[in-house]
C-alpha cells in the first residue's frame, strides 16, 4: 500500500495555505482536509512561531491562576481552536473578507507558568511585548480576565495610555482579592494605577447580575 499518497506533501499544504491573488496565508480548505481532520490552529490558519511580517495573529493564553471559583480557563484556547474549524474565509452577512488583504495566522501559546502567577503574568507581557514589536495586532484566546493585565502593560510600553471597551458583568476593580492584588477580580485597578489606561477613552458596558455573582465568587 502506497501511504504517501494519503498524506498531502508539505509543499502542497504550503501552496493551499497562500492567496495567490495577494500572497496571504489563508485557512486550510475542507475540499482538501476534512474539518474533522488536520492540526487544529484558529481558523485552520498555518501555524508560524513569530508575528514577524504579519498584519495580526491569533495567540492563545492558557492560563487561570487568577480565578478564585471556577477554574478551567487555561483549556479555553484549546476549545476555541477546535472550535474554530467551522469558520469560512468569508462572512457571507457583512462580505467581509480579511484574508483577502491581511496576512494573518496562527502563532500558538503563550508558554505560561501553571504554577506560578507571577511569572506567568511576566512571561505573558513579554510575549506581546514581542508580537506589538513587529507592529502585528494580537488577537487574544483567553484565559481568565487576569491576562488582561500583562497585555495592557505591553500595549502601554508599545503605545502609550489606551483606550478599552470592557465586556464584562463585573468592574474588575477590586482593590485585593484575599489579600491579593492580582487576580480576575483586581485587574483593571492596577491598570488605572499603574497608568496603562486613558481613562477618558474607557467605555464599561453596564454590568449585570452583579450582587448574584459577586457572591459566586
Amino acid at each position: 500500500m502506497n501511504t504517501s499518497a494519503l498524506f498531502a506533501p508539505p509543499e502542497h499544504f504550503s501552496s493551499h495555505f497562500t492567496d495567490h491573488r495577494a500572497g496571504n496565508p489563508r485557512p486550510l480548505s475542507s475540499n482538501q482536509m476534512p474539518r474533522c481532520g488536520g492540526i487544529t490552529t484558529m481558523m485552520r490558519l498555518p501555524h508560524v512561531g513569530s508575528a514577524v511580517g504579519l498584519d495580526a495573529c491569533f495567540v492563545g493564553v492558557p492560563f487561570d491562576l487568577g480565578t478564585s471559583n471556577c477554574t478551567g480557563a487555561r483549556f479555553g484556547p484549546r476549545q476555541v481552536h477546535s472550535e474554530s474549524v467551522l469558520l469560512r474565509l468569508y462572512n457571507m452577512a457583512t462580505r467581509a473578507a480579511p484574508f483577502d488583504s491581511l496576512r494573518v495566522v496562527d502563532i500558538g501559546d503563550v508558554a505560561t507558568n501553571p504554577y506560578n502567577l507571577l511569572d506567568a503574568i511576566d512571561r505573558i507581557e513579554r510575549a506581546y511585548r514581542q508580537i506589538l514589536s513587529h507592529g502585528c495586532k494580537p488577537i487574544t484566546l483567553g484565559g481568565d480576565h487576569t491576562i488582561a493585565l500583562p497585555i495592557l502593560r505591553a500595549l502601554h510600553a508599545k503605545h502609550g495610555k489606551v483606550g478599552l471597551i470592557h465586556v464584562n458583568a463585573h468592574a474588575d476593580v477590586n482593590d485585593t482579592m484575599f489579600g491579593e492584588k492580582i487576580a480576575h477580580g483586581t485587574l483593571f485597578r492596577r491598570a488605572v494605577e499603574e497608568g496603562l489606561l486613558d481613562c477618558e477613552r474607557v467605555v464599561p458596558t453596564e454590568e449585570c447580575c452583579a450582587g448574584t455573582n459577586r457572591s459566586r465568587r
